[in-house]
Order: C-alpha cells, then sequence, then structure tokens
C-alpha cells in the first residue's frame, strides 16, 4: 500500500490548539519528512518545542489574515489541514468581526496560498455550529464553507484537492466543557452549567484527527465529512464528571443559556441528508459543482425534502450516565491531567 505521507510536508493552520498536538502526537513517528505549525501564539508554541523536542516539527509564527505570510509558509508544502479560527460562540457574538476575518477571509486566503503554491490537499474544519446557524461564529464558519466549495469549483483536475470535515463537540479540546468543569470542582467551586436538557455531539480528539484523516483519503473538491457520533445532555456531562471525580454530591448552579447557544446542534441539514452519502462511520456530503448555467444540466428526479430529518444532537444517540463516564475516563485530558489531581487521592 502506497503511504500518501512519505517524504511530504504538512501544515496545520491554528496547529498549537488541541488538534494540533493530536495530531502531532500521532504523527511524530509518521513517514512525513516535515510538519509545520503556524499560529499567532508564541508562548504555545514554546510549550509544543518543549513538549515533543523534534526536529522534524518547524514553527512559524504568523496570522491566516496575512496574505504574505500564508505564501511563505505553505511553499513547499503538500498538504494543510486547515483547523485556525475563532470557535468560542460568546466572544464571536460580541466582536463578530473579528471572526469573518479570521473564519472567512482567513479561510479564502489559507486557499488562495495553497492554490498558487500547488498544494496538493488541503482539508479545512469546520462545525455543527454551521448548519442551521443563528450565532456569528455559526454563520462564519457556515461562509468558511462556502468559500471552500466555492473554491473548489474553479479548479481544474490535478490541481489543488479541497474538502471539509464538520463535528461536533471535541471533548476535553481547549476551551471545551469538560476541561472548565474540572477546574471548577478542583477548585471547590459550583458547577456552572447552562441548560440540563441541551445536547451536544461528543467526539473525542482521536476521532476528529481519524476524521480529517478520512477525508484527506477520501474527499474530492468540495466534499464535507461527518462522522455519526453519540451525543449527551448538558446535565449528563455534568453528572459523568462528578461521577468520574468521585464528587456526585459537588453542588451545580444553572446559569442560563448563554449568547448565541442552541438548544441542540445539527450535523447535518435536511437538505443535505438527502444528497449525503453513507459511509459506515461517516457521512459524506457532495459539493454542488454546477455552475450558474443550469439549462446544461438535466433533473433526475425530484427530491421529497419533507421525507428526509436533519441530524442533530437530539435525535442522534443518546448516551446514559456510565456510558459517558466510559467514555470521558478514555480521555487523554483525565488520563494525564486528572490523574495527578483526582480529589480522592488528595482530599
Amino acid at each position: 500500500m502506497i503511504d500518501p505521507f512519505n517524504g511530504k510536508t504538512l501544515l496545520i493552520t491554528g496547529g498549537t490548539g488541541s488538534f494540533g498536538n493530536a495530531v502531532l502526537g500521532g504523527f511524530l513517528d509518521s513517514s512525513l519528512a516535515e510538519i509545520r505549525i503556524l499560529s499567532r501564539d508564541e508562548k504555545k508554541q514554546e510549550d509544543m518545542r518543549n513538549k515533543f523536542r523534534s526536529s522534524k516539527v518547524k514553527f512559524y509564527i504568523g496570522d491566516v489574515r496575512d496574505r504574505d505570510c500564508l505564501r511563505a509558509v505553505t511553499r513547499d508544502v503538500n498538504f494543510v489541514f486547515h483547523a485556525a479560527a475563532l470557535k468560542q460562540v460568546p466572544s464571536c457574538e460580541f466582536h463578530p468581526m473579528e471572526a469573518v476575518k479570521t473564519n472567512v477571509i482567513g479561510t479564502e486566503n489559507v486557499l488562495e496560498a495553497a492554490i498558487a503554491n500547488q498544494v496538493e490537499r488541503v482539508v479545512c474544519l469546520s462545525t455543527d455550529k454551521a448548519v442551521y446557524p443563528i450565532n456569528a461564529m455559526g454563520v462564519s464558519k457556515a461562509m468558511m464553507e462556502k468559500v471552500m466549495v466555492a473554491k473548489s469549483r474553479e479548479l481544474r483536475p490535478g490541481q489543488t484537492v479541497i474538502c471539509g470535515t464538520r463535528y461536533g463537540n471535541v471533548m476535553a479540546s481547549r476551551g471545551s466543557v469538560l476541561p472548565l468543569f474540572a477546574e471548577q470542582v478542583l477548585a471547590e467551586r459550583p458547577l456552572t452549567i447552562t441548560d440540563p436538557k441541551m445536547t451536544r455531539f461528543m467526539m473525542s480528539l482521536h476521532d476528529a484527527v481519524a476524521l480529517v484523516l478520512y477525508a484527506f483519503t477520501n474527499g474530492s473538491n468540495g466534499d464535507i465529512f461527518v462522522q455519526k457520533s453519540p451525543a449527551a445532555t448538558i446535565e449528563t456531562i455534568a453528572r459523568g464528571l462528578l461521577d468520574f471525580l468521585d464528587r456526585p454530591n459537588h453542588p451545580i448552579n444553572v446559569i442560563g443559556t448563554r449568547h448565541g447557544e442552541k438548544l441542540y446542534e445539527t450535523l447535518l441539514s435536511r437538505e443535505e441528508m438527502v444528497r449525503s452519502e453513507d459511509c459506515g462511520a461517516y457521512f459524506r456530503i457532495p459539493a454542488d459543482l454546477r455552475d450558474l448555467n443550469y439549462e446544461k444540466f438535466t433533473a433526475v428526479g425530484k427530491t421529497n425534502i419533507s421525507m428526509s430529518e436533519d441530524y442533530t444532537s437530539h435525535n442522534t444517540r443518546q448516551l446514559n450516565l456510565s456510558e459517558f463516564t466510559e467514555l470521558i475516563e478514555q480521555l487523554d485530558y483525565f488520563q494525564d491531567y486528572l490523574g495527578e489531581h483526582r480529589l480522592g487521592a488528595v482530599a
């Protein structure tokens, strides 16, 4: 079997985040010749440099908003995993144009640089918040996907292949709810939950990396790939963590929904479900790569959208308390960090 990474160079934008760390953890021993990490955070880059200590990893200070930076950093690069984004929903609500500059314009800059430098494949990382978006972060990610598909329409066979992934809550990733809850418990503060009935898709960082690799291997221009994922309520997440930490009676405060939050998330819209391809563990959403000359095309048949249902964190499989507790016990975050802070050991 041919190894597509042998001797090649991979660039990860926003590479100092949780996804970039997970990729490095699995790819340092791969056949890649070089892994480039682009981010604007020099402290996190220094932390990664000290953590991995590999001559294979090269760090670049820069921003996806900077076209000149991207032209330079994508030179001689074979593959790009585009993970750079503003991801915090409340922050984007208060600073929506910053979300546009990074998530929309930044993505266009990445793709323009990749095409100009003849990068072979680009995988863009998106989010369930891009489907039926109600917040600035989701709107900006929806536009990011539109930019990705629009660029795909411009490409000829043999040029850069651009595809994407879309996933939900990545458990224990930076800024997600599990590390927040854990820190609150360890600091003897009440857990702050928004709405106990709120549901979120559950994925591990390993799942997120596997999804990107599946898209990398199987994607054609404009494709978006979605992993079939279980979900859990915020109450189950909180109770499951407290059970894991042996603190079932720890206080919980319900603070109400924050700016821009949904009661549930959607990974595929009804319109996407009717044309998606079931790939087993994943869905593939093919892009509509037609041009605007619709008279050239013949309709195959009508699709009854009303017969299809969107794929949401409410109608997917729901994890019960014991299932969720078993799931978080497998997360590297709890093995590496909380293993040193288990409340039973320090009480």
